[in-house]
C-alpha cells in the first residue's frame, strides 16, 4: 500500500465501519486472509455491478477515468475489462509502480472485508 502505508506499520481497523453501510469507492480496507489476523490492506475500487479495467495504467470503471491522487506515477497496467457480480469488490494497493503481476489484486467477497483501515 505504498506510499499510502508503509511496510510493516500497525493499523488500527474500525470492524463496525460497515454494520450500516457498505465499502466506497476509495476506502482503503483489511482483507481477512486466515484466521484472526492474517489480513491485506487493500484499496476498493469497483462496486458490485461496476465494469472495472486498467487501461495505460489509468483505473476505468463503466469505461470512465478515475483520478486517483494518491497514486505515485509509473503505472502501465493493461487489465481488460471485468464486471463485478453483486457481493463482490475489486481491490487494489496503492503501490502500482510495480508490475501488474507482481502485485496482488482483484475481486473479493464482501464477507472477507473486515473493516475499514484508520489512519
Amino acid at each position: 500500500m505504498l506510499p499510502t502505508y508503509q511496510d510493516g506499520g500497525v493499523n488500527l481497523v474500525n470492524r463496525l465501519a460497515y454494520a450500516r453501510s457498505e465499502p466506497k469507492r476509495g476506502d482503503v480496507v483489511a482483507i481477512r486472509l486466515a484466521g484472526q489476523s492474517v489480513m491485506y490492506l487493500k484499496r476498493v475500487v469497483g462496486l458490485p455491478g461496476d465494469t472495472v479495467a486498467f487501461h495505460k495504467g489509468h483505473l476505468l470503471i463503466d469505461g470512465e477515468v478515475v483520478e486517483e491522487p494518491y497514486l505515485n506515477p509509473g503505472c502501465d497496467w493493461e487489465i481488460p475489462p471485468e464486471t463485478l457480480a453483486p457481493g463482490l469488490y475489486y481491490v487494489v494497493g496503492d503501490n502500482r509502480s510495480m508490475p501488474e503481476k507482481l502485485h496482488e489484486k482483484g475481486k473479493t467477497p464482501r464477507q472477507r472485508i473486515v473493516g475499514r483501515v484508520l489512519w
